[in-house]
This record gives C-alpha cells, structure tokens and sequence, in this order.
C-alpha cells in the first residue's frame, strides 16, 4: 500500500502553518518506504498533481476549525462534494479557480479526476488563530504538533496492515 501524506497550510497566518509543520516533523522520521511526505503550503493544485502518482492512501495534516478547545488533534474522515452533483454556474466557478488555495477544493478536483485514494483522512488540530498575519504557533497549536506526528504515526502503521482494497 501506498501513502501520501500531506501538510497543508499558511506558515505566514499564524496556526495554519499547523500542516507544514507536522509534515516537516515527519520527514525525519522513518515511516517506511512506502510511505511519501510532503508539504503543499497553499498549493492545493500542488497536492492533486501529487496524487497522479498513485497512492492507495491519503492523509491531509491542516489547521481545522471545528469549535474544539485550541490544541485539540482530530483524525477525520471528510466527505467530498462530487463537482459532477454540482449545478452548471456552480461547476464552472469552480472550475475557473485553478489555484486551488483552499484543501476542500483540491480534494473536490482530485475526486473529480478520479485520483482522490479510496482511504482519505484529514487529521486536524483546533487553532487558536489561523487568521493572524504572523509567522509561528500558538503555544497549544505547537503543543499539538507532536501528538499530532503520533497520531499520523498511528494511522500509517494501521493503513499498512489493513488488506489492500
């Protein structure tokens, strides 16, 4: 099985360089040589190219607002709109970005070019501030940085033993 993992993020606003520096952590780290890390920043067209690679596994490391306390590490399993469900108007403004900055609309072009894997997981830390201009976390954002490493650890030792589907 092959796995992708991907740092997503702004190092310049704040906590949402929360991706990158997850993935920079991982790359030290030996996670076997069928699994790939690398850091996107903001290129979300970046990451699909990356995906016409082939990997039957994708794990998304970014800052994920979901109204937890700050620091707070999340492994989610997102849903992708189909672009093809999408009204024509809706279609082609999509379309017409090909930047791609914001990661639900870089999965959304994966899925629709059919290299979005079959395992995908999002693994997510609440921030305090992923607006701020500004270089660096906040303290419990960069608390979270190791648990999240672990917890990427955890996922990719479970993917490589599950059956190949």
């Amino acid at each position: 099985m092959k796995v992708l993992i991907a740092g997503v993020g702004n190092v310049l606003r704040g906590d949402d360089g929360f991706g990158v520096a997850v993935a920079q952590r991982l790359e030290a780290v030996d996670l076997g040589a069928s699994v790939r890390v690398i850091e996107t920043g903001i290129g979300g067209i970046h990451l699909v190219q990356e995906l016409f690679d082939h990997a039957d596994a994708l794990v998304v490391i970014d800052a994920v607002d979901r109204g937890r306390p700050p620091g707070t590490v999340m492994v989610i399993e997102p849903e992708v709109a189909d672009v093809e469900a999408m009204a024509d108007l809706e279609r082609w403004d999509f379309l017409a970005d090909m930047h791609y900055t914001k990661p639900e609309r870089a999965f959304m072009l994966a899925k629709a070019l059919g290299v979005l894997p079959p395992r995908f997981l999002l693994v997510g830390c609440q921030p305090v501030d992923a607006e701020r201009v500004g270089t660096g976390l906040s303290e419990p954002v960069e608390a979270a940085v190791g648990v999240a490493v672990d917890e990427v650890r955890r996922l990719v030792a479970d993917l490589l033993t599950e059956p190949t589907r």
